[in-house]
C-alpha cells in the first residue's frame, strides 16, 4: 500500500505544497493514525486523496495558526467601523466619519492570537489615492485572509467589481461582505442578488451587515471560518463571545466529512479516518476555547464518549427496522456521532461539565431521526460526496441542537 508521500505526489503543485507544509507540522501520532488509515482502503488513489484531504481540513482548526484578517474596499465603504468591532482596546480603534478618506493608512490592532488590518479605500484616484491603494494592496499581500467590504446603499458598480477582481487575484481566502444593509431594508434581498449577479458570485457567498450596530457581525467571523478553518482557533482567542458560534461551525464540517467517510467501502463508523475527524474535532474545540489538550489526551476523550460504539449500535437497531437506504443511515450516524462529540466537547470546555452516557446517547438517538427525516427527499440513489457534505452541513447547522444557545442542556456530571 502507497504511503503519504505517495499519495501527496497524486495532487496538483499548488495543493500539494500545502498538503506537504501541512502534512510537515503535523505531530507524529497524527500522521501515524492517517497513515495507517491508508492501510484500510482499496486501490483506489481518488478514494484516498478523499479521505487524506478531508482529515487535514480538520486538522487546519486542531493545529493551524494563521491569524491575520485585512479589511479592504472602497473609501466610505464602512471598514474602519467593522474594523473597530473586533478590536477590544479603545486607544486601538480607529477615527470614523461619514467623510471618504478618513482613513490615510493602514492600521492594525492585535487581540490575541488574531490580528485585524484596517486599510484605506483602494478605490481613490490622484497621486494621494494610488499611495492609499498601494498600501491597501500591500495589507491585503501580506495578510492571511481578506474581508472585502461594499456599500450595500451604493451597490456594486464598475469600479468596485474591477477592485474585487483584483483583490481576488492575490489568491487569498476572502469573504465579500455587504455593509450598510440597514439603508436598504426593503429591499435587501433584490440588492444583496443583484451585487452577487455583478461579482459573478452565489448570493450566499455574501454576508449583508450593518457595522455601524453590529448586526450581523457574528456572520463575518463565521464566513471566515467556513473558508479558512486555519484561523479558527485564533478567532476564538482573540473574541470569546463568539466562541460557541465557532465551535459549532467546527462541528459542522466535522459532521458533514464524517458522513462522507460512512459512504466510503469501508467498515461501518470502525475506522481511523472517521476517529481522526472527530479526534481532530475535538482537539479543535479545546483550542477555540483555550484550553490545553494534546493530540493524545483528544483521543482519548473521543473514546471515553464512547460515540464509536453507540453508533454502531444504533446502526444496528435502525437497519433492522428497514427504511432508508444503508447509505444515507450510514452517513447519518457517522454525522450525528460527530456532532453529538463536539457537543459534549463544547460542555466540557465551555462549562467544566461531562453529559452523562444516557444524555450522549438519547442526543444521538433524537439526530439521527431528525437526519433521517430531513434527507429523506434525498431519495434512494446515493448523490455525490460533496452533494452529501454540502446538503448534511446545511441540515446540521439548522438542527434544534445547533440552535441552542447553551452549549449543555442534557443532564451532566461534573468533570473530573
Amino acid at each position: 500500500m502507497p504511503n503519504v508521500d505517495d499519495l501527496l505526489d497524486e495532487f496538483p503543485d499548488k495543493s500539494q505544497a500545502q498538503l506537504r507544509a501541512m502534512w510537515t507540522g503535523m505531530p507524529a501520532p497524527l500522521q501515524l493514525e492517517l497513515q495507517r488509515s491508508l492501510d484500510w482502503l482499496p486501490g483506489d488513489v481518488k478514494l484516498w486523496k478523499m479521505l487524506l484531504g478531508m482529515a487535514l481540513a480538520q486538522a487546519k482548526i486542531a493545529f493551524g495558526d494563521k491569524h491575520t484578517v485585512a479589511i479592504v474596499g472602497p473609501a466610505n465603504a464602512g471598514k474602519s467601523t467593522l474594523y473597530n468591532q473586533f478590536v477590544r482596546s479603545t486607544p486601538d480603534k480607529a477615527a470614523v466619519s461619514p467623510v471618504p478618506g478618513t482613513t490615510r493608512a493602514n492600521q492594525s490592532a492585535d487581540a490575541g492570537l488574531f490580528s485585524v488590518t484596517d486599510t484605506p479605500g483602494a478605490d481613490a484616484v490622484g497621486r494621494v489615492g494610488e499611495a492609499e491603494k498601494d498600501a491597501a494592496m500591500t495589507a491585503a499581500a501580506a495578510a492571511d485572509f481578506l474581508v472585502v467590504m461594499f456599500d450595500a446603499s451604493q451597490g456594486i458598480r464598475k469600479s468596485e467589481r474591477a477592485l474585487y477582481q483584483e483583490f481576488a487575484l492575490l489568491d487569498k481566502p476572502l469573504v465579500v461582505v455587504l455593509n450598510k444593509i440597514d439603508l436598504v431594508r426593503r429591499d435587501k434581498a433584490k440588492v444583496v442578488a443583484q451585487a452577487a449577479t455583478n461579482l459573478d458570485l452565489d448570493p450566499a457567498q455574501i454576508v449583508p451587515i450593518s457595522a455601524k450596530d453590529g448586526t450581523h457581525v457574528e456572520r463575518v467571523l463565521v464566513a471566515i471560518a467556513k473558508t479558512e478553518p486555519e484561523i479558527v482557533a485564533a478567532l476564538g482567542k482573540a473574541l470569546p463571545e463568539y466562541r460557541h458560534r465557532l465551535a459549532w461551525t467546527a462541528i459542522t464540517g466535522a459532521a458533514s466529512t464524517s458522513a462522507v467517510i460512512a459512504l466510503t467501502p469501508l467498515p461501518i463508523l470502525d475506522v481511523v479516518p472517521l476517529l481522526a475527524v472527530q479526534t481532530s474535532l475535538v482537539l479543535g474545540i479545546a483550542r477555540i476555547y483555550q484550553y490545553e489538550l494534546t493530540w493524545v489526551r483528544a483521543r482519548e476523550l473521543a473514546v471515553t464518549f464512547g460515540l464509536g460504539f453507540l453508533g454502531r449500535t444504533l446502526f444496528q437497531e435502525l437497519s433492522k427496522l428497514g427504511g432508508p437506504p444503508g447509505w444515507l443511515l450510514s452517513a447519518a450516524i457517522a454525522a450525528s456521532t460527530t456532532v453529538v462529540m463536539g457537543y459534549a466537547a463544547i460542555a466540557w470546555f465551555e462549562r467544566g461539565e461531562r453529559l452523562t452516557a444516557e444524555s450522549l446517547k438519547q442526543t444521538t438517538q433524537v439526530l439521527t431521526t431528525y437526519l433521517l427525516e430531513t434527507l429523506r427527499d434525498l431519495g434512494q440513489k446515493r448523490p455525490s460526496k460533496q452533494g452529501l457534505k454540502e446538503r448534511m452541513a446545511e441540515v446540521i447547522e439548522k438542527s434544534p441542537l445547533a440552535q441552542s444557545e447553551g452549549a449543555a442542556d442534557a443532564p451532566a456530571e461534573t468533570a473530573g
